[in-house]
């Protein structure tokens, strides 16, 4: 299982740092990188959730009402991992003269935050041991 979540860990990293390349390439205009990486967050935490509720904690729970429910709580449990991350990945930005440690921030602030999540979403969103 630990591989398992790696595994979906890293596609849902890619995805995140993916999608804020392309918008940072596609929109350089005021305020440019929180945007990407808003656009990043929200689209690596849908890949994840799916992903985890399926393959990782094995939620058997149908229709949209739960889907609706479970979603929320997995984004606010994903609050504090977002603030780590982002933290991160801004303090590599601004550490680096030309940006280019951004993403090496990004990575690893999103790694810390997946491992912490994890237990977050054990605890709080799927309520099962695994």
């Amino acid at each position: 299982m630990a591989v398992r979540y790696s595994v979906f860990a890293l596609a849902a990293i890619t995805i995140n740092l993916a999608t804020q390349w392309l918008g940072l390439h596609l929109y350089r205009g005021p305020l440019a990188l929180p945007v990407a990486m808003a656009g990043g967050t929200a689209a690596g935490l849908a890949t994840k959730y799916v992903l985890d509720k399926r393959w990782i904690f094995y939620d058997p729970e149908i229709g949209l009402r739960t889907h609706m429910r479970k979603f929320l709580l997995y984004s606010v449990m994903g609050v504090a991992t977002t603030i780590l991350f982002w933290g991160t990945e801004l303090a590599f930005d601004a550490i680096s003269v030309d940006g280019r440690l951004r993403f090496v921030g990004g990575a690893i602030g999103l790694v810390a935050g997946y491992a912490l999540k994890y237990r977050l979403d054990n605890w709080f969103v799927f309520e099962a041991p695994s």
